[in-house]
């Protein structure tokens, strides 16, 4: 099966496990963030594996949406990730992972530094994100380089980056967002968090551009809307975002910003649409690790089967997958993929 959506970011293996308050207050976390791990934090990895019951689970951004849009495209091959990882049993677990999905993914190995991985602290169904990125830091464009990876560039027909990569190699970001722009291929992006809306402005400026489509949350939109100068209005930051330049005329940019169990607002050529969340009761939430990713993996993975898919098609497809997700465990998904 030829690739139809190949990603770009930082693989992660997920240590999960549900923490006290006390927890997130020692390391001075806050439920619903996202934040790159400091020196403060890194004796949280192994105070998590010593004292709580932990689940080792493949994540990081990127690679969650591939593999989701994977799992609902039922056609094993049809995505394809590059990232680093270490030389060792984290890599290896991640390199499993990602061949049980059925995800081809082509890593660059880093000898010298460990697999990266990420703290998913959860309370009451809400959860914490600190990762330390350790080999994931260290991708660099020369892997674009190979045939292999040229190949699987030239294959592929749409592409995904979470704005987390901005943090390790813009210049292999451009490479393939340029090859996006000059072969009529979709680009889509995730703002992915508020701190890289703040510190990384300017790589995310150069990147945005070239997008086609652009995801977030709530708090990303407004995020970014202050950061513009727009206000807070959702709809209104959505609009602009979408009219904001663009590298290529082919197609106009759709903004796509979900709010949790609120309504997704979509903003593409001056209109705005709202898609309401079917309301899951409180009991069936486990955690909300993953939910992001995952709507949009269920998004992608419509544009996968029909580019000029409607919106409303690959809303529904995204709300279903994170449906499916907050139900479980981390970014897990059944066997079988049973959306109609």
């Amino acid at each position: 099966m030829p690739t139809i959506l190949l990603g770009m970011g930082n693989p992660l293996l997920d240590i999960s496990a549900e923490v006290p308050q006390e927890v997130l207050d020692k390391y001075e976390l806050k439920l619903d963030s996202a934040i790159l791990a400091e020196e403060k934090h890194l004796p949280l990895y192994k105070e998590l594996v010593d004292a709580y019951k932990v689940q080792y689970i493949a994540g990081g951004a990127t690679q969650n949406a591939i593999r989701v849009a994977q799992w609902m495209s039922q056609t094993p091959g049809s995505t394809s990730f590059f990232g680093c990882i270490g030389k060792d049993d984290f890599g290896a677990e991640l390199q499993n992972c990602a061949k049980a999905d059925g995800v081809n993914a082509f890593y660059k190995e880093d000898p010298e530094t460990p697999t990266g991985t990420c703290a998913v602290l959860v309370k009451d169904g809400e959860r914490s994100l600190c990762a330390n990125l350790a080999a994931a830091n260290k991708f660099t464009a020369d892997h674009l380089a190979s045939v292999k990876a040229k190949e699987m560039i030239a294959e592929a027909k749409m592409f995904y980056i979470a704005s987390f990569f901005l943090t390790v190699s813009v210049e292999s970001l451009l490479v393939v967002a340029d090859h996006a722009v000059e072969h009529n291929k979709i680009f889509a992006m995730n703002l992915s968090a508020p701190f890289l809306i703040q510190f990384f402005a300017e790589p995310m400026a150069q990147a945005l551009p070239y997008t086609d489509y652009v995801f977030g949350n709530e708090s990303e939109a407004t995020a970014y809307g202050e950061m513009q100068g727009w206000g807070t209005d959702i709809p209104t930051i959505a609009l602009r975002l979408a009219a904001a330049p663009k590298k290529s005329g082919t197609r106009p940019r759709v903004v796509v910003f979900t709010q949790g169990s609120e309504a997704t607002v979509v903003a593409k050529e001056g209109k705005v649409e709202k898609f309401p969340v079917e309301m899951l009761e409180k009991d069936k939430l486990v955690d909300t690790n993953g939910a992001g990713d995952a709507f949009v993996g269920g998004f992608l993975s419509v544009l996968m089967r029909k580019e000029g898919a409607a919106m409303e098609e690959c809303v529904r497809a995204g709300h279903w997958a994170s449906r499916v997700i907050i139900q479980r465990s981390g970014c897990t998904f059944p066997k079988e993929c049973d959306y109609k």
